[in-house]
């Protein structure tokens, strides 16, 4: 898996580059839009690592202009900033995800994987805000409160376990909710939702 790391700190960089593991390959470095753009150019990576604050005008500009051109290339968010505007921003410009920097490594590689593999991944504090974009939806409308639970936190990439430990109910319950929830929203599964969360920024 080919990544591409895009951040005006080298700093932020080299970490990235030392938290890869075997699988995942930091083939090249961009730390504004002019590079960036020059390098998903040349090397059409799998997934690029995308900072939102960059100069020449910042992620999304990154991603207005690369996603039509290049859409294969998946665009990971990874940025300090967890402000509401900026990850709705940068994913209704064509972000697979968003993270902050706080993340940990391990964590960070299974974004990388999940957003390769075509889900949506949101750091867990942030998928509110993902949620907040589908106010007035008449599908959403149709949820009670504990399904929007469910959802919120299985498009940030629990698992129905680590969903009930979160809302303190049974995993079988999660269960129950989480085919509620795509039953009412004609999903056949997970993938689906994360799919259908993502088109409807």
């Amino acid at each position: 898996m080919r990544v591409l790391v895009v951040d005006d700190h080298a700093l932020v960089r080299s970490g990235v580059r030392a938290e890869m593991d075997d699988g995942l390959d930091v083939v090249g470095e961009a730390e504004d839009v002019t590079s960036a753009l020059e390098a998903i150019r040349a090397l059409v990576p799998d997934v690029v690592l995308l900072d939102v604050h960059l100069p020449g005008g910042g992620g999304r500009a990154i991603l207005e202009a690369a996603v039509p051109a290049f859409p294969a290339v998946r665009f990971l968010a990874l940025s300090v900033s967890d402000a509401a505007r900026d990850v709705i921003a940068v994913i209704r410009a064509g972000a697979r995800g968003y993270v902050t920097k706080a993340i940990t490594g391990a964590d960070l590689r299974a974004a990388i994987r999940q957003v390769h593999d075509g889900d949506a991944y949101f750091s867990p504090h942030l998928a509110g805000f993902v949620l907040d974009a589908f106010r007035g939806d008449p599908d959403l409308d149709g949820l009670t409160p504990r399904e929007r639970d469910v959802l919120r936190l299985v498009a940030a990439g629990y698992t129905y376990r680590e969903v009930g430990e979160r809302l303190s109910i049974s995993g079988r319950t999660v269960e129950t909710h989480a085919a509620a929830v795509l039953r009412k929203l004609q999903l056949p599964d997970r993938r689906a939702l994360s799919r259908w969360a993502r088109t409807r920024l």
